[in-house]
């Protein structure tokens, strides 16, 4: 026991010293702040509005105008048809595509939806298409009803938009739904761990390489045994992960608070009020939807299924680190440990849909998905008795998965030049230790 702390001591002061650690952990923050962020800044930068031609052959549209995205030009079917409307566009360059509705034989309202097309100079972007199949979409609807001698504008005014308001109900309190709020912090959390355990463990891979590769390993080897060098080293790492994740934690609070601070103080600004001007309702919404979440519920959730997903994949990378000369042989085994991150990954889409779903519960009980998966769901009040079981058969997956990778790890870290099946791991894993 006394090795295995020496190991980890040196491995966490190894990388603690590192000027590649101190410029992370002063950095980590606004990189993922600005990951958060920078996507919605550049949807934010407005654009010039995309000029489209239109070719109404059955005065559908009735010259109906654009908005302020999508300039609308119409075009005389008397001097244009489908070939001439396209050269006009080739020709000048400040036309962007042509939207072409042609005439309808036999007056069926749904050949408009069938053949009515768009073409432009470049693909097509969604946002393109949705407007103009909406703009057909309501043309069609106004034809139908006209057709059956019902006003267009009565049915429009009959339409009522509902934004209902969503209510948890708890032991003996009723307080309002955030579920958008959920599912940021939720799919974010889960994000951030499965960032968090390839960070780590492909550290732990490549140190494992490393040593072997500079034969480091056979000096350590004479002095501790192969599976207090394995643990050593997946413990020294995760210990350096827990301190870089708390040091991001500490400083994304205070940057939270001084941000959030600096915005209410602004919004509740008396001489504004005064002057009357309106306090930034959403703004306030949002503050009090993140502050009534189980804050500590989440980092507690967080730290565990971080360090006990971390410990799991942290030694099967060590093993795999130990099966191999170099990186460039480590593909192979690879694929069977990223496969399920990644389908954990992906379920949690459909996760946040239904936290609560049969899906849901089992991908939140396999210990190789639950760190990701569970993540998403504990800001949905997840079960006690879930989260416990979910958190027992982790650690039990920790226990099984580091006696496997122990047992690669002793042959194969003392394997050199001969390169490794999963017929010739498979039998390191029978082998009895001597």
């Amino acid at each position: 026991m006394n090795k295995t702390w020496l190991i980890i001591q040196r491995e966490f002061s190894s990388r603690v010293k590192k000027r590649s650690f101190l410029i992370m952990t002063i950095l980590g923050p606004i990189l993922f702040g600005a990951l958060m962020i920078a996507p919605a800044l550049i949807a934010s930068i407005p654009e010039g509005p995309k000029v489209l031609v239109v070719l109404d052959e059955s005065a559908l549209l009735t010259g109906s105008p654009g908005d302020d995205m999508h300039e609308l030009r119409y075009l005389d079917p008397k001097q244009y048809d489908k070939d001439k409307a396209l050269e006009l566009l080739d020709s000048q360059e400040d036309l962007d595509a042509l939207f072409y509705i042609p005439v309808s034989p036999s007056g069926d309202p749904d050949f408009w939806k069938r053949n009515a097309s768009v073409y432009g100079k470049e693909d097509i972007s969604l946002s393109l298409e949705e407007y103009c199949s909406e703009k057909l979409e309501t043309a069609i609807l106004e034809h139908k009803l006209l057709a059956e001698n019902v006003n267009p504008e009565v049915v429009a005014n009959a339409r009522t938009k509902v934004k209902l308001k969503t209510f948890n109900l708890s032991e003996s309190t009723e307080t309002e739904s955030v579920t958008e709020v959920k599912i940021v912090v939720g799919y974010a959390a889960g994000f951030m761990i499965y960032i968090f355990i390839f960070l780590y463990a492909a550290q732990i891979m490549r140190g494992v390489i490393e040593e072997k590769s500079n034969r480091i390993v056979e000096v350590l080897i004479s002095s501790v045994k192969p599976f207090q060098l394995m643990v050593g080293k997946v413990v020294g790492i995760g210990f350096v992960g827990v301190l870089q994740f708390t040091i991001w934690v500490v400083l994304s609070m205070v940057i939270f608070q001084a941000t959030t601070g600096m915005m209410m103080a602004d919004q509740l600004d008396p001489e504004k009020i005064a002057a009357g001007e309106q306090v930034n309702e959403t703004a306030q919404m949002i503050f009090n939807q993140i502050t009534s979440l189980p804050i500590s519920e989440i980092l507690l959730g967080f730290l565990f299924y971080f360090i006990g997903g971390y410990m799991l994949y942290g030694a099967l990378f060590a093993a795999v680190g130990a099966a191999v000369d170099s990186e460039t042989d480590t593909q192979q085994f690879m694929t069977p440990l990223v496969i399920p991150l990644v389908l954990a990954l992906i379920v949690s889409s459909s996760v946040i849909e239904n936290p609560h779903s049969d899906l849901a519960f089992w991908f939140s009980m396999v210990p190789f998905t639950s760190p990701i998966v569970m993540m998403v769901r504990i800001p949905f009040d997840v079960p006690t008795w879930q989260l416990i079981l979910s958190m027992v058969l982790l650690i039990g997956g920790f226990l099984g998965t580091t006696w496997i990778a122990g047992r690669i790890y002793r042959v194969g870290i003392l394997m050199y030049g001969k390169k490794t099946s999963y017929k010739e791991i498979w039998k390191w894993i029978r082998y009895r230790p001597i």
